[in-house]
């Protein structure tokens, strides 16, 4: 009871910034995006926001593999989930421009919803497996046209308890499907900061990215794929553990 009473404050203070900060931010990236999705000052722009939310959290961010990403190629990065916070952690350390999966819900937000659809994010519909996967892949074509990357969460859920899940296929096969690289995140310090299915935000928290060395797809056949999401899992499993 007693740490959820002096969570109190703190939460008020991040969704009062955090709320200030999307809305500045869905505006601007609205009105730039639309006009030109890849317009430069867009990228400065989201990584604003995503370190606005962090800062309101008190948390700190330590980045390490940096150098195993390729500013010049696109990504499919693929990362644990365990906190609303793992999203604009990797917005706010990745040197790459990169989109993400979010469920419908969030388009139903005026501002935020506008923001989204103009820079590229992907709705998901999780009702009708065969029609989402549809979906996603449609809308997944023009963000890597763009030469943008796209990091999807291949538990498909924050995982309630921290600790890491199965991997599911679809990460692995909209990558090999568009010829691009897995590039393997591993975060941690989240869920200490904003525990899956609870208001309370603690902060005060050291978010900690390790980005590994990028895996090619180009021409991998789906038994091989099965083989590549398991040793991605275990990467990024040891990665965690450090």
């Amino acid at each position: 009871m007693t740490s959820r009473i002096s969570a109190v404050p703190r939460t008020i203070a991040v969704y009062a910034t955090g709320v200030y900060a999307t809305v500045g931010a869905g505006l601007l990236t609205w009105f730039l995006a639309a006009r030109n999705p890849t317009d430069p000052r867009v990228e400065p722009i989201i990584r604003w926001w995503a370190r606005r939310w962090l800062r309101a959290a008190r948390c700190t961010l330590e980045v390490s593999g940096l150098d195993h990403v390729d500013i010049s190629r696109s990504y499919v990065v693929v990362a644990n989930h365990v906190s609303n916070f793992d999203v604009m952690a990797c917005f706010a350390s990745l040197p790459i421009p990169i989109r993400y999966l979010a469920k419908k819900e969030l388009f139903s937000i005026p501002i935020l919803a506008q923001a989204m659809r103009a820079v590229g994010i992907v709705e998901v519909d999780r009702g009708g497996r065969a029609a989402a996967i549809a979906s996603v892949n449609r809308q997944a074509q023009p963000v890597i046209e763009r030469g943008h990357s796209l990091i999807i969460f291949p538990e498909g859920t924050r995982s309630y308890h921290g600790d890491l899940q199965a991997f599911k296929k679809g990460a692995f096969a909209i990558a090999a499907a568009a010829g691009m690289p897995l590039l393997p995140v591993a975060i941690s310090g989240t869920w200490e900061a904003w525990k899956p299915h609870s208001p309370w935000i603690t902060g005060h928290a050291t978010i900690r990215i390790v980005v590994d060395a990028p895996v090619e797809t180009d021409g991998l056949d789906d038994r091989e794929l099965d083989r590549l999401r398991t040793e991605i899992h275990d990467t990024i499993a040891a990665n965690l553990s450090v």
